[in-house]
């Protein structure tokens, strides 16, 4: 059974991304931190559509507990192999940073760069010997311009776009894509304590974006159709920046 693992698929951004991997006929693994009502309505919403898949606990940003849940899954699942990974989650703590404290760099940090590394070891192997994998990494405009009050965002979504070409480089000899979707601002819990009316003016589109706008954008990079393209940013942000 080809299996797609969404970490920090509950909410936002990955709900949106767990849904459209299920209508590609993906067994969707909605992964999660604490939330489990949320990953809960997320997976009840999927198999309402016809869909598949489960619901998997482990924090990212804890290589012990990914190595523990994960690794579990896959050693004890040997019918099911995860052919798209979509590394989204991730945690913002903004302050200026002369005011940023150790705690606030050291979780953010965590919770994207080592995130992407350990999940991603994780599955790769599977990938590798199948031959064919997809790994799409959501990272930020913050990673690709920089934005005040987000030093430690934007280092960590920066990290994993350079990450993302790195490996893209290793393993595309193996059938195995890597690539980053960079939203701008979207609409979803994470954008909710901004100035949607004065940034919208910023914006060409002249308005946010939607989740599923950014779930199109990642279901375009895990299907056979993008075998082609690899190591590549694609920003989903309404013209705001390129």
């Amino acid at each position: 059974m080809k299996c797609a693992l969404v970490t920090g698929g509950s909410r936002g951004i990955g709900r949106a991304v767990c849904y459209k991997l299920a209508l590609m006929g993906y067994y969707v693994l909605v992964n999660y931190k604490s939330n489990e009502t949320e990953a809960l309505h997320t997976l009840s919403t999927i198999k309402e559509n016809g869909g598949d898949g489960e619901i998997i606990r482990f924090d990212v940003a804890e290589k012990e507990d990914i190595r523990a849940v994960l690794g579990t899954w896959i050693e004890t699942n040997t019918e099911k192999y995860i052919e798209v990974l979509v590394n989204n989650a991730g945690i913002k703590d903004d302050t200026l940073m002369m005011w940023m404290k150790d705690e606030q760099w050291d979780s953010v940090l965590k919770t994207s760069l080592d995130g992407f590394f350990y999940v991603t070891q994780m599955v790769l192997n599977g990938m590798l010997v199948k031959k064919y994998g997809r790994i799409i990494n959501v990272v930020s405009l913050s990673g690709l311009k920089g934005l005040p009050g987000q030093v430690n965002y934007s280092a960590a979504k920066a990290g994993v776009i350079g990450a993302t070409k790195a490996l893209a480089q290793e393993i595309a000899r193996r059938g195995v894509t890597v690539n980053a979707v960079a939203p701008g601002f979207i609409k979803t819990d994470m954008t909710e304590g901004l100035d949607e009316k004065e940034l919208k003016s910023m914006i060409p589109i002249k308005r946010f974006g939607t989740a599923e706008e950014v779930a199109h954008a990642v279901g375009f990079l895990a299907s056979p159709e993008a075998s082609y393209i690899t190591a590549e940013v694609l920003s989903v942000n309404g013209g705001l920046y390129s």
